[in-house]
């Protein structure tokens, strides 16, 4: 997972790369580095480990003069990152390369080339990419036939700029399983492996499709399909503007990020909620179609949003009367499902490049399911564009790692899926009427649970110096108890893991003493006093509880329990309401321990290889 950036302009081009890999940072912070043609036709490259700020002062040193450049931001995955591993990589002092994926066949061609006297000056599967077209230059030809040959020798995904001296007014772009995203602007014209890069210099976007070549010149650009022949490729219209992915008022792009889930929620239901039902073509043209014969579901993602599917079992279980199965992506590529009659394959994914559940959807193709659906934040993205139907999340730029708003309204999402699926399956409007006013109600209720921020911040305390954690629920709130120890995982490095709390005295329960806190939801349903049964469990070993649940549910609060109020959060949508607390609590512990909340060690927003 890396961040790509390259411009050819009529003006200096590192401040335009510079402030595209700020943006780009999510992606991967451990190294960075930029590469520009200097006034004499030299290739002018700083490099640095670590985050994009040492590469700043780097370039406020020594500076890179240039019209014509590409930078890149690391997360490795060959090599540590070091300066010698950072991109852009050099064949001699003719070829440039940055490249976002993974090369599955690196070391082969690797020995190949140090074979025939190639040196090799870092640890990367990407160095090899430059010495392979540098070797497809001298044997003759144009620099785009000559790196369509040598992609050609490549296994695995990939999103590849080059720039080449003997062709230093053009860069050539290949992407294959990773985003790459032109952008047009009059006489000059950039790449980058998200639109956001490039907000501050353009809102008009080409999006390169699987297998595309692209020739990018000042004057324009021609993209040539895998074949080798011209194709055209839609220009897209941006609506975000460069403020959308910035800090604002708020310390941390995450703080900004959990405030926005209203608003995200809001935007997420425009234009697709009646009075009493689910809108008809919610999920795109076929919907009614396609919807009218499911006979069962499977859902397919990773991380947060496996999170969000599991909540969405639940629902269409309950409301829809069908059976519905949840894969993680990873898993189901390397399994052989039984695919029941008329099965919808849904696919959830923030991004729409993850690689697991990119590759789920195209295994998914040869299985014989009645339709395909991407639920998705991203409308060019690679999963909404493969998929029969989609539906698109709107919660705007999520830079945090940490996914929060994405996953609301993903949640919202499943909500809909549910409801829609159930009015095809006769279920009246006194039935999924109390589903469909929740989520009418959702964003002022989130509003006020967000008002809970400084209590939420006073609890965080009690984890500063804990080294684990445990979070649990049950029903619903099961998979919001995964989704409340990831968040905290994640963020502030303490070990947490979520349990539905039936199984606590089935091993959890060894662990619990005074040293570890005990998160639980308590949500005011039929699951209740089950829970709270659990949780004496916990008391009675001296666990130390925090407990967040509704205002009508009456517990005793203790030197050992600690009760936060969170409203009348029950009904139909009360797990898009029971995690906002845990969001909030994840941050503050991390930002009382000192943590880079916003980009934490180890991982980047969205995974592209596998």
């Amino acid at each position: 997972m890396c961040g790509i950036v390259a411009a050819v302009a009529e003006r200096e081009v590192a401040p335009i790369l510079l402030e595209g890999l700020r943006r780009l940072e999510y992606r991967g912070y451990d190294s960075a580095g930029l590469l520009t043609v200097g006034s004499e036709g030299e290739l002018v490259r700083l490099r640095s480990a670590g985050k994009v700020a040492a590469l700043a002062a780097r370039l406020e040193r020594e500076g890179a003069p240039g019209r014509i450049g590409m930078a890149h931001t690391r997360w490795a995955t060959h090599g540590p990152p070091t300066e010698a591993n950072a991109h852009p990589h050099l064949s001699g002092d003719e070829v440039a390369v940055v490249h976002n994926g993974i090369i599955e066949n690196w070391d082969e061609i690797r020995r190949e080339l140090t074979a025939e006297g190639y040196d090799m000056a870092s640890d990367t599967d990407s160095e090899v990419i430059a010495h392979l077209i540098h070797r497809e230059l001298q044997a003759g030809g144009e620099l785009v036939a000559a790196v369509g040959r040598a992609v050609a020798r490549l296994r695995g995904a990939y999103a590849i700029v080059v720039l080449c001296r003997r062709a230093p007014d053009r860069l050539i772009a290949v992407r294959s399983g990773s985003p790459l995203v032109a952008g047009i602007g009059i006489g000059e014209h950039f790449l980058a492996s998200d639109a956001a890069a490039l907000l501050p210099v353009t809102q008009r976007f080409i999006y390169l499709e699987e297998g595309d070549l692209a020739e990018i010149r000042r004057e324009g650009l021609q993209i040539f399909a895998r074949d080798g022949s011209p194709v055209e490729r839609p220009v897209h219209a941006s609506s975000l503007v460069a403020e959308a992915v910035e800090r604002g008022r708020f310390r941390h792009y995450m703080l900004k990020e959990i405030y926005e889930q209203p608003r995200a929620v809001t935007e997420t239901l425009e234009g697709r909620l009646g009075t009493s039902a689910v809108l008809p073509g919610v999920f795109g043209p076929q919907t009614e179609h396609v919807m009218a014969g499911v006979q069962s579901v499977h859902l397919i993602a990773c991380g947060t949003s496996y999170h969000a599917a599991l909540v969405a079992r639940y629902w269409i279980e309950a409301m829809a009367g069908l059976p519905c199965t949840v894969d993680i992506a990873s898993e189901y590529r390397y399994r052989q499902p039984v695919v029941p009659p008329e099965c919808l394959f849904v696919c959830l994914s923030q991004s729409g490049e993850t690689a697991d559940t990119l590759a789920a959807l195209r295994l998914a193709r040869a299985r014989r399911y009645r339709a395909s659906l991407a639920v998705c934040n991203v409308p060019e993205s690679s999963l909404v564009r493969e998929a029969d139907l989609s539906f698109m999340t709107r919660a705007g730029p999520e830079i945090g790692v940490a996914s929060t708003k994405a996953f609301t309204t993903q949640l919202v999402a499943m909500m809909l899926l549910a409801l829609v699926l159930a009015q095809h399956r006769g279920a009246s409007a006194a039935a999924i009427g109390p589903a469909v006013a929740a989520l009418r109600r959702l964003p002022a209720e989130l509003d006020r649970v967000l008002s809970l921020d400084a209590a939420v911040a006073e609890l965080a305390e009690d984890f500063v110096g804990c080294a684990h954690a445990l979070f649990l629920g049950r029903g619903t709130d099961y998979p919001i108890a995964l989704e409340g120890a990831l968040k905290l995982k994640e963020i502030s490095y303490i070990h947490a893991e979520g349990y539905a709390a039936g199984e606590l005295k089935h091993g959890p329960l060894a662990l619990v003493d005074e040293e570890m806190p005990v998160v639980a939801v308590a949500a005011n349903n039929a699951l209740l006093e089950k829970l709270l049964s659990n949780l004496r469990e916990v008391g009675s070993r001296g666990g130390r509880l925090i407990v967040f649940t509704g205002d009508d549910v009456r517990l005793p609060a203790d030197q050992t329990v600690r009760v936060l109020p969170i409203g009348a959060a029950h009904g139909p949508m009360a797990p898009a309401l029971h995690v906002v607390p845990l969001q909030l609590l994840a941050y503050h512990v991390a930002v009382l321990k000192g943590t880079d909340v916003d980009q934490p060690r180890n991982l980047a927003k969205s995974v592209t290889v596998e």
